[in-house]
């Protein structure tokens, strides 16, 4: 008699998946203007590791701006954005601001405004959506602002000539050392002016936002 014997079947183990490797990080000088191509210049505005900076480009240059953090910045920012809002509130002006805003012109130009701002009907004309702003289609904002800790000679020269080629009507430069505010009417026929008062807020004074900050620095910010 034959005794015939089998094996168990045998269970098959699934093979293990390989973690994915994880793409190295893109290298890229920050806080200065560096030579670069559009398309170098978008994979690293791109990248996850610019997620917290300000991503500008022009005349062929790129800079990638480490975000302020530090409490002068922050506070300087909310001070700010606190003045206008009240001023359009009691002048009964639509306001629509927006923070760490992007602006391009494609191939050519972006900036990322610290504040910016449209009015009155031009709220209308915020592009919704949480893609980059593209002004070869979108209005301009009325207003920018960059709050100058660390940046005030670059924001006061390239960005000024940066803004005034995206197309915006009026420029701000607040330095937070000084507490001191340098706007700029952008002129239609090119380039900008330095003023003393709002042109598209109409009845603002620089003078008194300067005295709102200096004050509300002395004082709690909840009043």
């Amino acid at each position: 008699m034959t005794l015939i014997t089998t094996r168990p079947p045998q269970t098959l183990q699934p093979k293990p998946v390989p973690e994915p490797t994880p793409e190295p990080a893109i290298e890229y000088p920050t806080d200065r203007w560096v030579d670069a191509t559009w398309e170098e210049f978008v994979a690293i505005s791109d990248d996850p590791n610019s997620e917290k900076a300000s991503c500008y480009y022009y005349n062929h240059q790129m800079r990638i701006e480490t975000m302020g953090v530090g409490p002068s910045h922050a506070l300087e920012n909310t001070l700010v954005t606190l003045a206008i809002g009240l001023f359009c509130m009691v002048k009964g002006i639509r306001i629509g601001g927006l923070t760490n805003a992007s602006y391009l012109k494609k191939d050519t130009r972006e900036a990322q405004p610290d504040l910016s701002y449209y009015f009155d009907e031009q709220v209308a004309l915020i592009p919704s959506g949480n893609s980059i702003i593209d002004l070869d289609t979108a209005t301009p904002p009325l207003l920018t602002i960059e709050i100058a800790a660390t940046s005030l000679k670059d924001d006061l020269s390239f960005k000024r000539l940066l803004y005034e080629e995206l197309g915006v009507q009026e420029y701000w430069v607040v330095d937070v050392e000084r507490t001191e505010i340098f706007a700029f009417q952008i002129l239609a026929g090119g380039g900008s002016r330095r003023i003393t008062a709002s042109v598209v807020l109409p009845g603002l004074a620089i003078a008194t936002i300067e005295t709102a900050l200096r004050d509300r620095k002395t004082s709690d910010d909840s009043e």
